[in-house]
């Protein structure tokens, strides 16, 4: 077979997670560098595609949430083919090796911490001087496009954040999952791209995505603050990622597969 069996998978994420419990805090740092930015190229080309379409999304939303979607994978791509330290599938590869005690929570803790850092800086610096000092998004619609993807995102509620959250990284690990079953690049992108479509179109929330989304659309004026980025969004959104990663897909494939 040209694949891994869905068995085999948790085998494949073990020794992926082994080489990243191994990596140096200081190479597993420039690896979330790369991360964020790769995650915040997508957002980034997202906007441009998508948010260039008013008059499509007026008639036909959900052709134009389609349009969105089809062209973010391009970061997840980039991390699983290129080789980056993304949190959100971070969430789920620790968590067969913890639950059977080859792993240790501190280990965890120590990668999980230094790659969510790295993730939001490498988005940061994408946001500002690849989305806003170029003036990318300065003209409509795709200036509205941005200040609304901010605006929209953190006027959720705590709650209803978090359980998007949660939907979309059990998207986003799976999406791994099936990366790892795939045995050439091709198999990857195509394992990768449907999850991931998915989630974007359907307006799930991904932390590091919006690492990138919310702070570009508070260059480009949105009527919100940073604490509000980080209350209102980020910290439930974050909370729900790590819940969909290590419960959904995580803690579900070690309890069928490697459970003693």
């Amino acid at each position: 077979m040209n694949y891994y069996s869905a068995k085999e998978i948790v085998g494949q994420v073990n020794i992926v997670a082994e080489g990243k419990a191994n990596t140096s805090p200081a190479k597993t740092l420039v690896l979330a560098l790369l991360a964020g930015g790769y995650i915040a190229m997508g957002g980034l080309l997202a906007v441009v595609v998508g948010g260039g379409l008013p008059g499509l999304s007026a008639e036909n939303p959900g052709i134009q949430k389609l349009l969105f979607g089809a062209v973010f994978p391009l970061g997840l791509i980039l991390c699983a083919i290129a080789g980056a330290d993304l949190f959100t599938g971070n969430t789920a590869y620790f968590i067969p090796g913890l639950l059977s005690g080859k792993r240790k929570l501190s280990t965890i803790f120590q990668n999980w911490g230094i790659v969510y850092l790295g993730n939001f800086i490498g988005s940061l610096i994408v946001a500002f001087l690849f989305a806003y000092y170029t003036d990318i998004f300065a003209k409509d619609p795709w200036h509205a496009s941005i200040v609304s993807i901010g605006e929209y995102k953190t006027a959720a509620p705590f709650l209803k954040a978090l359980v998007k959250g949660i939907a979309c990284n059990w998207m986003v690990a799976l999406a791994m999952w099936l990366a790892y079953s795939a045995k050439d690049i091709a198999g990857k992108i195509l394992g990768i791209w449907f999850p991931i479509m998915a989630f974007v179109a359907m307006g799930f929330e991904h932390s590091v995505a919006n690492m990138f989304f919310i702070p570009a659309s508070i260059f480009y004026g949105a009527d919100l603050t940073w604490s509000s980025f980080i209350f209102n969004n980020l910290i439930p959104v974050t909370i729900g990622n790590i819940i969909g990663g290590a419960l959904f897909v995580g803690t579900a494939y070690w309890f069928v597969y490697e459970k003693k």
